[in-house]
């Protein structure tokens, strides 16, 4: 299973899924991560407009191709908070959104997701002042 971290420096943990600068993808195997890779991309997910859900399967931009790119393969999202549209668009390509709290870097993100200490939120859930 591939899950993905949301960063902005490839090391802590993004507070907020449409500003993260790329993505730490680690390969597990449920319980334990079996290699690490860093994601980027020049421009963030709002600035591609993955946050605003187009209504058919898949993100609302794909013109600029790097969220698709980015998170292929990737089964599980994890962030500290994101908006409905980027829920629902991630959820159309088959992603997981999970929203943690308290996590300051992505390796603390998905060991506490590995030890069952995260859940999948709502669509829309936001815990960034959207």
């Amino acid at each position: 299973m591939k899950i993905a971290v949301a960063t902005v420096d490839g090391v802590a943990f993004s507070q907020h899924f449409g500003q993260s600068k790329g993505f730490v993808v680690f390969e597990t195997d449920g319980t334990t991560v079996l290699s690490r890779e860093l994601r980027t991309s020049s421009d963030t997910p709002h600035n591609q407009g993955i946050c605003h859900h187009s209504g058919e399967n898949q993100p609302a931009s794909q013109g600029r191709g790097g969220i698709r790119e980015l998170l292929s393969g990737v089964t599980v999202l994890l962030c500290g908070g994101m908006g409905a549209g980027a829920a629902q668009s991630l959820q159309a390509c088959g992603i997981d959104p999970v929203i943690l709290s308290g996590a300051e870097t992505a390796d603390d993100a998905v060991a506490a997701y590995l030890r069952g200490n995260a859940s999948k939120s709502a669509p829309g859930f936001c815990n960034c002042q959207h």
